[in-house]
């Protein structure tokens, strides 16, 4: 039997061994290697000659293959628009009946693609895993999309356009193509009230100010959005930081549905007590049937008196909604939570509330055109509504126009269009006497109640109405800090109110009302006035994370008070004195905000809630503030012309000094800088669009340019007056980011590389425009002091951000 066994598997070798060598008749003709196929002969020898042959049309990029063309012209071009390239790969067509059921829709991704994936084993480095994850994430997007058009159309071919209302809610019409070609549809100009003789439309309850915009309390099943999961251990490592100031990225226990998503600890329990078990946010919601669908489309026909919107707009499918609000609760609501999730059901909310929230969804999914679609609607149904009810004021306005206002400031303002914001200023002091009127009428119903406990409807409605008012109290100020606007909004409008609840009080489940109770009685929520108050003494308060943004906030106010108005302050040094003093002990109370249970399950490197990174990111803008500021950049932002931006950028040079107390700006912007550096360049540029809230890059401008400007000035000044001591050990800590290829390529400007680096960077994927504004400022700054040295460097010859060192490296490895 061993015999008879052993003759056939001798054989069967043999046979294998023969086939192997016939298959691999092509050899390459500067080494002995040999292929079975002749593409993969000539793709080996382009190692040896050096060859590029696939040119990216629209810049000056080469690659060795193809896929890699396609591939940077998915990820670098994507958001410049334009004819995309398509794969040689060709899509097989589906032949399946009706009667077959829908199909899924498939992701195409490049045939070499997965050969390389293959022949690594699996294995890929961070680079290629974020590269690649930003690539299957527009394909999956793109595929649904069309999936549902695809869909759509047979639907429509089954049934007479004429004979159905809802067909005019159809998602295939797309804004582009004039969906909404109507007078009072513009992009940003406020829409004039259609004038009707038909008689005045019955009260519903949106008109109800005392009512909640979130009604009945539901639990809805999780509709999340589906992220590849082939970099999940990539965060699981430390970030080696300066003394004092160490940010560390830690696995959590609660496994996550976005691997890549996950989120850092919850800060730490100084209180004593044992803290809950860790739990997931709850579930964004959803329309989970057709006729929940229906409903949406009856609210807005109930609310569009003037057929503004009925008959120029089509409501996304079902699936396409789940998919819009899916992306709003995961990826935006945690940086600026005021909405209550648990009470969201949307076949029961106000339709311009609802269009707003699926328009910012929209554009974390990439559909651009969609997400205008939707904001523009919202827009005009929130303006005819308030505009037909004169009875309305600031103090008995419904809390969900107030939102919606919100919302679609905040889609304008960093829409990356200077219409958009013009139209955000237009209604600002509108949305500041709202929140007058609705702060004082909030103040005067609880000081009614008393002592005696709200119960859980009530409580919601005045907890959502607070968290709403500083929601607008930080955006205003982020409009402050970017576009050099005054505050709307005063401090001291807000002292006898307190400050918002922790976020897992917030969230917490409310089938049991005595334990949502005993949460609420031993919850720490001082006043804003105290929480000031004790910061300038130097006392630590206790507060949630929401808390400590908003008080960042309005310290930052502070900051901007003084530099703006220091000759009517009667003694400047002790106020900076206090206020240096405030600043010191908010960074200190961060490690005793109230401790969270529910982990968010974003990728952060700051410990804590994502408020706790957004409250950093300020915290570091308001200690430059206290040494530089500089307006004539925050005022050419106003206007959204990058070459304007960038000579703006360039000419503040002169108002950069070189101090000691300039030197601790400068580890400010240092720490900024190194965040995306230990992580990895590439990794941030394709993922912090979905993970980092606007802040950041709005922020990261202003300490980018700081630290751009010091190191030019320190270029400049290098014979004349030599760096101290303190500086040449900040100038070290800056280059040692470098290796000096990278330097070179920027004429060893230093400065230019920064300033090329984070412009490449923050405009990689774009989900707020104005990202794109501050990315093509900075190349453009890094290009005039790259110029500056004589090196014969012009806009044209510099490299783009595909043709840096680690792009480089990126394509060499997939070789």
């Amino acid at each position: 039997m061993h015999e008879v066994m052993t003759v056939p598997t001798t054989a069967t070798q043999s046979t294998k061994k023969a086939v192997s060598v016939q298959e691999r008749k092509y050899k390459c003709a500067y080494c002995s290697r040999a292929f079975s196929r002749s593409e993969h002969r000539s793709r080996h020898e382009r190692s040896h000659t050096k060859e590029r042959p696939f040119k990216c049309l629209k810049c000056r990029s080469t690659f060795v293959r193809r896929d890699l063309l396609l591939r940077h012209d998915r990820t670098v071009h994507a958001k410049d628009g334009g004819v995309p390239l398509h794969s040689e790969v060709k899509r097989r067509s589906t032949k399946n009946s009706v009667s077959a059921g829908p199909t899924k829709p498939s992701i195409a991704i490049e045939q070499a693609t997965i050969e390389q994936l293959e022949g690594d084993g699996g294995m890929v480095d961070l680079e290629t895993a974020a590269a690649l994850m930003t690539e299957l994430h527009h394909a999956a997007a793109a595929a649904i999309v069309d999936h549902e058009q695809e869909m759509l159309l047979q639907e429509k071919s089954r049934r007479s356009m004429s004979s159905n209302p809802e067909s005019v809610f159809d998602p295939s019409v797309s804004y582009a193509s004039g969906a909404i070609p109507v007078q009072n549809m513009s992009t940003w100009d406020p829409p004039t009230p259609s004038s009707t003789t038909g008689p005045e439309p019955p009260r519903s309850h949106y008109m109800s100010h005392s009512q909640s915009s979130q009604d009945s309390y539901v639990s809805w099943s999780s509709n999340s959005l589906q992220i590849p999961s082939s970099a999940s251990s990539v965060m699981e490592r430390s970030l080696s930081a300066d003394p004092g100031h160490s940010t560390t990225v830690t696995p959590t226990s609660y496994a996550s549905p976005h691997p890549l998503f996950t989120g850092p600890s919850s800060p730490a329990n100084h209180s004593g007590s044992s803290a809950s078990q860790t739990a997931p946010p709850p579930a964004p919601p959803s329309v989970d049937s057709d006729h929940e669908r229906n409903m949406v489309l009856d609210n807005i026909r109930d609310i569009d008196v003037e057929r503004a919107v009925l008959d120029k707009f089509r409501l996304p499918s079902r699936s396409g909604l789940n998919r819009y609000l899916a992306a709003y609760f995961n990826l935006f609501h945690h940086h600026l939570p005021f909405l209550h999730t648990g009470s969201f059901s949307p076949s029961t909310l106000a339709p311009p509330l609802l269009l707003a929230v699926l328009s910012i969804g929209a554009l974390y999914t990439f559909e651009k055109e969609q997400a205008y679609t939707l904001h523009m609607s919202s827009k005009v149904l929130v303006n005819n509504f308030i505009a037909r009810h004169h009875e309305f004021n600031s103090r008995n306005c419904p809390l969900w126009t107030t939102q919606t206002l919100l919302l679609n400031m905040v889609f304008a303002s960093w829409s990356g269009d200077p219409k958009g914001l013009d139209w955000a200023c237009s209604i600002r002091d509108l949305l500041a006497n709202i929140v007058a009127g609705g702060r004082y009428e909030l103040q005067v119903r609880m000081d009614q109640r008393g002592d005696e406990m709200p119960t859980r409807e009530e409580w919601i409605f005045e907890e959502g109405s607070k968290r709403t008012y500083y929601a607008i109290y930080v955006f205003f100020g982020l409009l402050t800090l970017t576009y050099n606007h005054i505050p709307a909004i005063p401090c001291h409008e807000f002292d006898t109110l307190s400050l918002p609840c922790s976020e897992t009080l917030w969230n917490l489940d409310g089938s049991d009302d005595q334990i949502w109770g005993e949460h609420l009685s031993n919850a720490s929520m001082p006043t804003f006035k105290e929480a000031q108050t004790r910061l300038i003494n130097g006392d630590i308060p206790q507060y949630s994370v929401f808390a400590a943004r908003v008080i960042i906030n309005a310290l930052f106010l502070d900051v901007l008070g003084l530099k703006r108005n220091a000759e009517i302050v009667e003694n400047v040094s002790d106020y900076r004195e206090k206020l240096g003093v405030a600043l010191e002990t908010w960074h200190k109370a961060l490690e005793y905000c109230t401790p969270e249970t529910m982990i968010v399950s974003l990728t952060a490197p700051q410990k804590g809630h994502p408020l706790v990174f957004n409250s950093m990111a300020m915290y570091r803008c308001t200690m430059a503030r206290l040494e530089v500021d500089i307006v004539s950049v925050q005022e050419t932002l106003r206007y959204h012309i990058p070459e304007d931006v960038a000579s703006a950028m360039t000419s503040a040079s002169g108002l950069i000094p070189r101090s000691e107390a300039m030197t601790k700006v400068i580890q400010q912007c240092f720490e900024c800088f190194q965040i995306p550096a230990l992580m990895g360049i590439r990794w941030v540029a394709r993922t912090s669009a979905l993970n980092w809230s606007v802040e950041h890059p709005l922020c990261g401008f202003e300490l980018m340019l700081i630290l751009s400007l010091w190191l030019y000035r320190l270029e400049e000044e290098a014979e004349t007056n030599p760096p101290t001591e303190e500086e040449e050990a900040m100038l070290t800590k800056v280059r040692n980011l470098f290796d000096d290829d990278s330097v070179e390529l920027y004429g060893s400007r230093l400065s230019a590389a920064v300033a090329m680096v984070w412009g490449g960077m923050i405009d990689e994927v774009v989900v707020w425009g104005i990202t794109k504004l501050l990315g093509e400022s900075f190349k453009l700054h890094s290009h005039t002091l790259a110029l500056s040295d004589d090196i014969g460097m012009t806009s044209s010859s510099s490299p783009s951000p595909s043709a840096t060192p680690e792009a480089e490296d990126l394509d060499s490895e997939m070789e």
